[in-house]
């Protein structure tokens, strides 16, 4: 009985709901609809989660189809098989979400959950493959959007897998930016670890600061000083962790600097009469190079035409740490030209001008470790030493005009070299690229005789994949920074020059070209201070300034503000003013007197010239003796003649 009535009111239910939804006000009685987050966050990861099994198990049908080389069309099926059983998954999982919602609400039964699976066709016929859209979706239902977008990743993997394998394609030299250090050659450069300031030096004694992030387009530098007074600079780095820059010039001391450009050290000089170098505590002759520990920030390192390599520590400037002495095969003293630290600071290499590279361990200063005897061409001054990231490779630019490299593990010789690269520079830098698989140098060229290139060679066919023409003067450094992948070049113009890429670099260069100039301030804008007095009378009180255009066009009207001086006189004078010629009688004489140019030859003509009319039309003096002064008588030129003619000391003497 009960039942019969349960069925009953279940079949009136069922009437009243189909004549509520035909008269249309089925929802309003309805309740407000439940979510569970927890299902919808269910749903979106194992969808997520089956996409990204979809994409992997296609790409491996790919690759399983390029190595049997079959057709494309033989692994369709297959493909749209693993869609398939995907898209049928997600509707199972789908349809469970829903009948467990449904629970709580029957009414949402058609509405979806979760965000819907788009839906795709087959290839071969356009039919849907999936479960159907729900009603209101208005997303594209074709399938050549996800096809489309799959081409596109896949070709933007291609372009990174072309990059990966040609080194050349990551080189930064679209755009550069051109820092006008002076007129000669910048023979030095030292970029900080985070690449916020660059320091250059030259052969005109000067060191210049350029802050990245403060310059805007007229590329200035805020700071420029002399740290070594007349000596050129050789060599300038700074240290591991930025704060301070180790000057080499070609003086005996090296110095170091704070970021500001303040000295902090300055080297001792040593004893030049002592015969052991090992005795003296410091250089006694010029400075060819040095260079900061990779890993610690207190010590570096220099060498000089003494015959030593010496390391030093920051904080104790009266002597030096340890000294290394390069000797030839007949144990003489060499002279190194250019030093270096490995990667990892356990080795120290030293090129010298009799054509060695010699390199010892850190921490026995006596014996080479490593020694190559016929490196370079003896009498040549071996420009650089530069290690590889990987510690492993030695690359050396000799002043022979070759660029080699080598395996330190066989170091009798070179893995690879090249010739032709002409060098006129004892500090020519060779480098190696961030990645490690190009080596970049420079060329020297002398006066109007073509220009300077930055080369670039492949590591390890040491082939020549590409170069830039930087300009018509040498190129003496190179600097290849890692983290801001841009190259410094320094040439023997007096150029520093920035080659960078605005998508492959970052900051550096990019910072200061985007910034305009900034507005010169005019000196007719400066105008007088304006003094401020609450408490003065009105009559005493000055107006207040509203704004210095206002006051400019009042001080115009002005006409003693107004007034513009008058120039200097140039000739005789004029309207009472006399021309500059000094405020002393001496050169009032000089001028007048003695810069006289009229030459009277006969001084007797000159003074008797004005005779004439001194008788005719007697003025002054004539009249008052007119009557008491004798008549003048005049020497007859006859008369002068005659004694003219007679011996000198039959002459009277007047």
């Amino acid at each position: 009985m009960d039942s019969k009535k349960a069925s009953e009111a279940s079949g009136k239910m069922s009437d009243d709901g189909d004549i509520a939804s035909v008269m249309g006000f089925s929802g309003f009685g309805k309740k407000a609809r439940t979510f569970d987050l927890d299902a919808i966050f269910e749903q979106t990861r194992r969808t997520a989660i089956e996409r990204s099994q979809r994409v992997l198990e296609e790409r491996q049908m790919e690759m399983h189809v390029e190595e049997e080389g079959e057709s494309s069309k033989s692994v369709k099926p297959s493909v749209h098989s693993q869609r398939d059983k995907a898209a049928a998954a997600s509707s199972r999982v789908q349809k469970k979400e829903s009948s467990s919602d449904s629970g709580s609400d029957s009414d949402s039964d058609s509405e979806l959950i979760g965000p819907p699976v788009p839906p795709q066709h087959d290839d071969d016929d356009d039919e849907l493959v999936g479960p159907p859209l729900p009603p209101g979706y208005t997303g594209s239902t074709a399938h050549s959007d996800d096809d489309d977008d799959d081409d596109d990743d896949e070709e933007e993997e291609v372009q990174d897998d072309d990059d990966d394998d040609n080194p050349v394609k990551r080189i930064p030299d679209t755009h550069e930016i051109t820092l006008q250090h002076g007129t000669k050659t910048v023979s030095a450069l030292g970029l900080d670890p985070s690449g916020a300031r660059l320091v250059s030096g030259g052969y005109d004694y000067d060191v210049r600061f350029w802050d990245f992030a403060g310059m805007d387009q007229a590329l200035q530098a805020f700071r420029s000083l002399q740290p070594c007074e007349c000596h050129q600079i050789k060599s300038l780095q700074y240290s591991v962790t930025g704060d301070v820059i180790l000057v080499v010039s070609g003086n005996a001391q090296a110095k170091v600097l704070d970021r500001d450009g303040f000295s902090v050290m300055e080297c001792v000089k040593g004893d030049q009469y002592i015969v052991d170098m090992a005795n003296t505590k410091g250089h006694t002759a010029m400075l060819n190079c040095g260079c900061w520990h990779p890993k610690i920030k207190e010590e570096f390192m220099t060498c000089s035409n003494d015959g030593t390599v010496r390391t030093w520590d920051l904080n104790s400037e009266k002597k030096h740490k340890s000294v290394f002495k390069p000797r030839s095969l007949q144990g003489k003293k060499v002279t190194p030209t250019c030093c270096t630290y490995s990667r990892d600071g356990k080795l120290i290499a030293a090129g010298c001008q009799d054509g060695t590279i010699q390199i010892w361990d850190r921490n026995l200063s006596v014996h080479t470790k490593f020694h190559c005897r016929q490196a370079h061409a003896p009498g040549s001054d071996t420009s650089c030493l530069t290690f590889s990231y990987d510690g492993m490779t030695l690359a050396s630019r000799g002043g022979d005009d070759t660029l080699k490299i080598w395996d330190i593990r066989k170091f009798r010789k070179p893995v690879n070299e090249v010739s032709g690269l002409t060098n006129y520079f004892s500090m020519t830098d060779c480098c190696f690229s961030p990645d490690d698989k190009l080596l970049v140098t420079g060329t020297s060229v002398k006066k109007d005789e073509g220009n300077g290139k930055l080369v670039f060679f492949d590591r390890a066919s040491f082939q020549r994949v590409y170069e830039i023409e930087v300009t018509n003067a040498s190129v003496v450094r190179c600097l290849w920074h890692p983290k801001l992948n841009q190259i410094m070049v320094g040439t023997g113009n007096g150029l520093v020059k920035v080659y960078y890429d605005p998508v492959k670099s970052h900051r550096g260069a990019k910072l200061c070209v985007v910034k305009s100039k900034r507005k010169e301030k005019h000196a007719e804008a400066l105008t007088q201070d304006y003094i401020i007095t609450p408490h003065a009378l009105p009559m005493f009180r000055e107006a207040r300034q509203r704004s210095t255009r206002k006051q400019l066009e009042k001080d115009r009207l002005d006409p003693k503000k107004s007034h513009k001086p008058e120039p200097p006189v140039s000739g005789p004078g004029r309207g009472g003013r006399v021309a500059a010629h000094g405020g002393t009688l001496s050169s009032f004489i000089v001028k007048n007197i003695a810069l006289d140019k009229t030459d009277d030859s006969n001084p007797r003509e000159a003074i008797l010239r004005h005779a004439k009319d001194a008788s005719e039309n007697p003025y002054w003096i004539a009249p008052a003796y007119k009557q008491t002064q004798p008549e003048p008588v005049f020497a007859d030129e006859s008369e002068d003649e005659e004694t003219d003619k007679e011996p000198e000391w039959k002459k009277r003497k007047i």
